[in-house]
């Protein structure tokens, strides 16, 4: 016998819903895995028109580093005057050298001498940034002080944000004055998976930056600047990294800072205390 069919209700609707939803999230999580990178990089475009004299940096001058994979990249540069440390300075996944003019004025003047490193792909450089690669742009930057007469040991190596995993690689096992990481991530990932906690990121990252696997290996006294109002990468991680690193090292909270106004509130007073309390000048 032949009997209608009954439908029940909002269950084939309920099915194309989750058919929908689930392939919306493969696109989503499809497109976080290829254009990660445009997550995690914002270079700005062109310093060839750039000069230090308008970003209040006069005394230093564009030099060129050489990449051991083929790159000719532009960074500024002012030597120390005796007896003074030099400041390698790896700025954050954002803008260009010129941003960072006003944050070292007080180093360049207490006499230190200051390289700001500009990488591959920022500010009309050449390349691609990628993890590799920004560890590959440090290497270059500190063998360029080395053929300028300055050893490791009066280099002070300044990592900001997502500049301090450049800071790090470059400071492991290595004999340098001293390690200063302003608003430091443990890893790009753990803050990726905080910020994104409905994707998997931990599956998906290819740019890692992971300083919590590499500080212990850190030979130099160690500060670390954080704000305690920081949203794009929370105080937490900072304190967990200063809890990894071995001694001697100090952590600085500023209580009214973010991310990106340390400075603001006396961040560079903070790291020149703490450098003429572990350097000899």
């Amino acid at each position: 016998m032949g009997g209608a069919k009954h439908h029940i209700p909002g269950i084939r609707p309920l099915g194309s819903l989750l058919v929908t939803a689930v392939i919306a999230y493969g696109v989503v999580v499809g497109a976080a895995y290829l254009f990660q990178r445009h997550l995690v990089y914002f270079p700005s475009s062109g310093h060839g028109a750039l000069q230090p004299d308008d970003f209040h940096v006069p005394e230093m001058r564009a030099v060129t580093l050489r990449t051991d994979d083929g790159l000719t990249l532009t960074s500024w540069y002012a030597a120390a005057q005796a007896g003074r440390p030099t400041m390698v300075y790896f700025h954050g996944n954002g803008g260009h050298l010129g941003w960072r003019g006003r944050k070292v004025r007080n180093y360049l003047d207490a006499g230190m001498g200051l390289l700001l490193v500009s990488y591959r792909g920022y500010g009309g450089n050449p390349g691609v940034p990628s993890e590799a690669g920004l560890y590959a742009d440090g290497r270059a930057a500190l063998a360029f002080l080395n053929q300028d007469g300055v050893e490791d040991a009066n280099m002070v190596l300044y990592g900001e944000s997502l500049g301090t995993g450049v800071a790090v690689e470059m400071a492991r096992g290595r004999e340098v004055a001293a390690l200063v990481l302003e608003a430091p991530p443990t890893s790009i990932v753990a803050v990726g998976q905080s910020q994104y906690w409905f994707l998997p990121v931990r599956l998906l990252a290819r740019e890692i930056y992971d300083s919590a696997a590499k500080i212990g290996e850190v030979r130099a006294p160690i500060l670390i600047v954080h704000g305690r109002r920081d949203r794009i990468v929370p105080i937490k991680f900072g304190r967990q990294l200063f809890d990894l690193a071995p001694e001697p090292k100090e952590f600085s909270e500023i209580p009214d800072a973010g991310h990106n106004d340390l400075y603001d509130h006396g961040a560079a007073e903070r790291v020149q205390a703490f450098l003429r309390r572990n350097l000899d000048f």
